[in-house]
């Protein structure tokens, strides 16, 4: 029982002591949100710039220049003549040169090669940051709590995603079945993991971009219904980046490059040639374009409505939001018809890929900030 108090006693100061105390909430959920925050932005950075390099690696055909998976021995690149010629042998063996590439002298060979060896080597880098910094943190007692299995799943996904890559090249690595490139549906899943990868490496660095009691208190005030229209938007918008992966495996954006037509037609010529059916969806290159083409008016539509429907919200940073992803889809748009005009030249080619990016993290953020809106005070706004 604490002592009797005189009623002179001056108690201000013990008052102002207690005031300041944080909560149980912020006193648990601690950690270096900050630095782990930074960590995962360079991490998110890093896959941008792989998603890049694997783009112009496959638009310079590059990506079965390596014939061999080789995780911890081929971060060393040839060094001697010797070794370099090593290597182009192994590729000559395989149906792409056989096929495609027999012009190649050795010096020809190098510049596919590093091509694929530096995306290869950006993949390891990648690995080594997240590792450092995952049991750098945890071992210094850092993680906040609840954080660890989170922290995990990228490092998880990334390990994956080394594998899938092999498993993509393994496809066009042939000899005598007439492959001259990876399988397109591989090359889907593969670009496919890598934006599943940066939408979690996004949407932690917005989560830690707040304190967990404001986080909470937002969390009340969820905007249901336009929580579900960005959620749908955000997996229309994945599907069609796995359709324009299709795209690209197959160069099919290459095949007609005339617009609103295609072909001249409405519909592809030849576009159901291939036997059984089920393979025009992957391997037709009229079909294929016409499916991206079909795909991509129907998700500006739909941006559109979600759009409307987000500019009706109270809070203003969730109408910003809103308002920038759907400029950056209907600049997708317009890039995309310019990728077919030109016959998709690797500048407007990868400018587009690029733009996939921004739209599919901006199209993130408008979905994270219905879910924890920032409130806006009537004299803020």
């Amino acid at each position: 029982m604490s002592g009797k108090r005189s009623i002179f006693e001056d108690v201000s100061d013990t008052e102002k002591q207690q005031s300041v105390q944080p909560g149980m909430i912020d006193r648990g959920k601690g950690g270096a949100r900050g630095a782990i925050r930074v960590w995962l932005m360079i991490l998110f950075a890093l896959v941008v710039v792989m998603i890049a390099v694997g783009g112009l690696t496959r638009l310079t055909d590059s990506g079965l220049s390596i014939t061999e998976w080789r995780p911890i021995t081929g971060a060393i690149p040839p060094m001697t003549e010797a070794d370099w010629q090593a290597e182009f042998d192994k590729y000559k063996q395989i149906d792409q040169w056989e096929i495609q590439n027999q012009w190649m002298e050795l010096d020809d060979f190098k510049s596919i090669y590093w091509w694929e060896w530096g995306h290869r080597q950006l993949g390891r880098v990648i690995g080594l940051v997240w590792a450092l910094g995952f049991f750098g943190f945890l071992l210094a007692g850092k993680i906040p709590t609840g954080w660890t299995g989170k922290l995990l799943i990228p490092g998880l996904l990334g390990g994956v995603q080394g594998a899938v890559g092999w498993w993509m090249v393994a496809s066009g690595v042939t000899q005598g079945e007439g492959m001259t490139a990876v399988a397109s549906y591989r090359l889907a899943i593969h670009l496919g993991l890598a934006f599943v990868i940066l939408g979690f490496l996004a949407w932690y660095i917005f989560e830690l971009g707040r304190e967990e009691r404001d986080l909470m208190q937002a969390r009340r005030a969820k905007e249901g219904r336009l929580f579900s229209l960005s959620t749908g938007l955000m997996h229309f918008a994945f599907l069609q980046i796995l359709i324009g992966a299709l795209v690209a495996g197959i160069d099919a954006g290459r095949s007609y490059t005339d617009w609103p037509l295609i072909g001249g037609q409405l519909l592809p010529p030849d576009a159901t040639m291939l036997e059984p059916m089920w393979r025009n969806f992957f391997e037709s290159p009229g079909l294929v374009q016409f499916i991206h083409r079909c795909a991509g008016y129907l998700l500006l539509i739909f941006g559109f409505i979600v759009w409307r429907r987000g500019s009706t919200s109270a809070h203003p940073q969730t109408r910003y939001a809103f308002n920038a992803a759907f400029a950056a889809l209907s600049l997708q748009v317009v890039v995309g018809v310019m990728t077919v005009i030109y016959a998709a030249p690797w500048q407007i080619a990868i400018f587009h890929q690029l733009m996939a990016v921004v739209v599919w993290t901006l199209i993130l953020r408008a979905r994270f900030l219905t879910a924890y809106p920032i409130a806006t005070s009537i004299r803020g706004a």
